[in-house]
C-alpha cells in the first residue's frame, strides 16, 4: 500500500519566521510534490499569519526529515494528515 502524507503549517509571525520556513522547504524540495501558500492580501497590508499545505512524494524517511526540521521553528503549528491510498 501507498501512504499520502500531507502537512498543514500554521506560521504565526510570516515576517519573523518565513526565511527559517522556506530554507527548510528548499533542503527538503524533493520530497514536496505540491505546495500551497494563504495569508490575508489587501491593498494597505500583508497579514502577517499565513498558512503553508504541503503534499509529500518520496521516501517517508525524508518526509519525518523534513517534520523534525519544521518542528524546530518556535514560530509554527505544524500537523500532519497520513492516508493510505
Amino acid at each position: 500500500m501507498k501512504e499520502l502524507r500531507i502537512l498543514g503549517l500554521n506560521i504565526f509571525d510570516r515576517i519573523k519566521e518565513a526565511g527559517k520556513v522556506q530554507k527548510i522547504l528548499s533542503r527538503y524540495g524533493h520530497c514536496i510534490k505540491t505546495r500551497y501558500g494563504f495569508h490575508e492580501v489587501t491593498e494597505d497590508t500583508c497579514s502577517r499569519v499565513g498558512f503553508i499545505l504541503l503534499e509529500l512524494a518520496g521516501k517517508s524517511e525524508d518526509w519525518n526529515k523534513l517534520e523534525d526540521a519544521l518542528k524546530q521553528i518556535e514560530g509554527i503549528e505544524l500537523k500532519r494528515m497520513n492516508f493510505v491510498i
